[in-house]
């Protein structure tokens, strides 16, 4: 199965995003001191997140124009994302742990990325 042809097709974080809200795994997850929430009562930490998918977006003129959108599953089936530019222009005043929180999140094996379409 190529995954080039997803990737290539939604080329801008709009387009992700769209595909995402109309699978229903639009939840954003959004970094506090206590993990990750995504508005649903619940904070979640590393051990219970899977990133199965990530895309990098990069604006062909400006070099600031660059972000990751992770596309991240709970162990309680709860599947969204969070987006972070990166690179020089990762920022994350008041979001202290962010990187390192992201970074503590386990990564879908090779297989399961393939599988994963939008």
């Amino acid at each position: 199965m190529n995954t080039e042809s997803t990737t290539a097709s939604m080329s801008t974080t709009t387009e992700v995003l769209e595909r995402l809200r109309m699978k229903k795994m639009d939840n954003e997850f959004r970094w506090t001191s206590e993990g990750f929430t995504a508005g649903k009562g619940k904070t979640y930490q590393p051990d219970e997140l899977e990133i199965i998918k990530t895309f990098r977006f990069e604006g062909a003129s400006d070099p600031s124009d660059t972000s990751i959108l992770y596309v991240i599953e709970a162990n309680d089936g709860l599947i969204g994302y969070s987006l972070d530019s990166y690179g020089a222009y990762s920022d994350h005043d008041g979001e202290e742990g962010y990187d390192n929180f992201i970074r503590q999140i386990p990564q879908a094996g090779h297989d399961q990325q393939l599988l994963f379409e939008l």
